[in-house]
């Protein structure tokens, strides 16, 4: 059967709108800022950040480094800016400036305590919920081509194959020199036309990927799956193939949070991301699944090794990298303020099983509260001062400030794809589509057996019933039974 372009007309974008309205008061996202906090990040926004009451040391003038931002198009939350250099003789040179939050949010304010409710910028197909005012995430705080910012300017040192040699950060003002889109980087360096930058960026990604997997570390390609706002204010629906400029621009910021948990470590006082190791079983029921797909995984070969040969291009490759998402489950963070005690038990192992390494989040403050607590215990031990008692009374609490905004936003961002994809599919019921399964419950004695689909045409993926046990991996048929947009809720069939 032919696959098909489906659109949304403007009724059903209207009812999206609605219904996105009634996700947010339903889950409690807050719909703008207090006065006071909005008064007090004006405020901040209007200071001198050469001599800002809120940073505890002066600031190197580093706005001779050419630093770029590489992010998604429209991006005003502008976190991080990276100037990479080859060193002569060998080896490289990574600058990547972070933003300052500590320069604008005053301990113990209005807007700290804000931040410290919304844990995490949340978004939304329409709108977003920032974690901070507009007039600090999208313009002051923001590392914006062609203004002087406040930054914690991180200096990392490789070796010639990507290790790290040594790593330092301090608070720097800093002049990004322009803002490119994936796409835009990604051109350049496939046209020949890209700066020296991006090409020394590309090989320090491609060895720093290189590092990752002789660690044991994964970095998953996984299509996204986006909703989008068109300029006529209709939404669209898509599956999105990540770029290879995405992952080699995802290697410095891994490399950053490894070099923080490093300091961390030395300090005696952190804050680390971790990951307990996949269960066996969950490893087992992968190698099923790679077999259903008629994915060659050979008994010898590694996990991370088979990943690096897949191409999520691929529908059956996709839909394997999509389960195997499955094993990045109990994701946490772990306070510490002593050497010993609560890292006893990761002694002789790693933080976090994924990267296969030590791990810290410092480098989206604009959107991660935890972030701005991790960049100031670095930049006080590299200043071989105390960490503010701001950050050490903080640290006991953050695990479940973060843990709590981390459900919200998933519930949140999971919700607005039910949604969209019910008014997408609403007049298409009693339909058939083209797809695959790519989920199925073993567990069932009798029908209906239940498991779940990707289209091939619209990007969906959604639950799927049938009279028979589901071929997992199949190329399948299904009919829509069910597309409901108040229950956020869409049910194929399979005869």
């Amino acid at each position: 059967m032919p696959t098909r372009q489906l659109s949304l007309i403007a009724a059903a974008s209207a009812e999206i709108r609605v219904a996105l309205a009634a996700l947010r008061v339903e889950l409690g996202l807050p719909a703008m800022f207090p006065p006071d906090v909005l008064t007090e990040a004006q405020e901040a926004a209007e200071r001198d950040l050469w001599s800002c009451p809120n940073v505890g040391e002066a600031r190197e003038d580093r706005r001779d480094i050419e630093l770029v931002t590489i992010d998604p198009p429209g991006s005003m939350d502008l976190d991080q800016a990276v100037y990479v250099t080859a060193v002569r003789g060998g080896g490289y040179v990574v600058h990547y400036a972070i933003a300052d939050l500590a320069a604008f949010v005053a301990p113990g304010g209005a807007l700290d305590a804000e931040v410290n409710q919304r844990g995490l910028t949340v978004y939304g197909p329409d709108v977003r919920t920032p974690l901070h005012p507009g007039v600090l995430s999208e313009d002051a705080a923001s590392l914006l081509p062609g203004q002087d910012r406040p930054a914690a300017l991180w200096t990392i040192h490789l070796d010639t194959t990507g290790e790290i040699i040594e790593a330092r950060v301090t608070r720097a003002m800093v002049r990004s020199r322009q803002r490119l889109t994936y796409a835009e980087a990604q051109s350049a360096l496939d046209d020949g036309t890209a700066s020296e930058l991006l090409r020394t960026l590309a090989d320090v990604g491609r060895l720093r990927q290189a590092r990752e997997r002789d660690r044991g570390g994964v970095s998953l390609d996984v299509p996204e799956q986006e909703v989008s706002e068109a300029e006529d204010g209709t939404f669209k629906l898509e599956f999105r193939a990540t770029l290879p400029i995405e992952g080699w621009n995802a290697q410095i910021s891994l490399l950053t949070g490894i070099a923080a948990a490093k300091i961390m470590r030395e300090a005696g006082i952190g804050i680390f991301r971790t990951l307990p190791p996949a269960d066996p079983l969950d490893l087992r029921r992968l190698r099923h699944i790679a077999h259903a797909l008629d994915i060659n995984w050979p008994k010898s070969l590694p996990y991370p090794e088979l990943l690096a040969r897949l191409d999520s291009r691929i529908p059956k490759h996709a839909a394997f990298l999509a389960q195997a998402t499955t094993l990045f489950r109990g994701a946490s963070y772990l306070p510490f303020d002593t050497p010993a005690d609560p890292l006893r038990h990761l002694a002789g192992s790693v933080s976090h099983s994924a990267i296969a390494a030590d791990y810290a989040h410092v480098t989206a403050p604009l959107r991660r509260l935890v972030d701005r607590y991790g960049t100031e215990i670095c930049l006080a031990h590299c200043a071989g001062r105390s960490v503010p008692a701001w950050v050490t009374d903080a640290l006991g609490a953050l695990p479940t400030t973060m843990a709590t905004a981390g459900r919200l936003a998933s519930s949140f961002e999971r919700a607005c794809i039910d949604i969209v994809e019910a008014a997408l599919l609403a007049p298409a019921v009693g339909d058939q589509f083209d797809g695959v399964v790519v989920e199925a419950d073993t567990r069932s004695q009798a029908p209906p057996y239940r498991g779940e689909v990707v289209l091939n045409e619209p990007a969906v993926r959604a639950r799927l019933d049938g009279a028979e046990p589901l071929p997992l991996g199949e190329p399948v048929t299904v009919t829509l039974t069910e597309a409901s947009v108040p229950a956020r809720r869409i049910r194929f069939t399979l005869p």
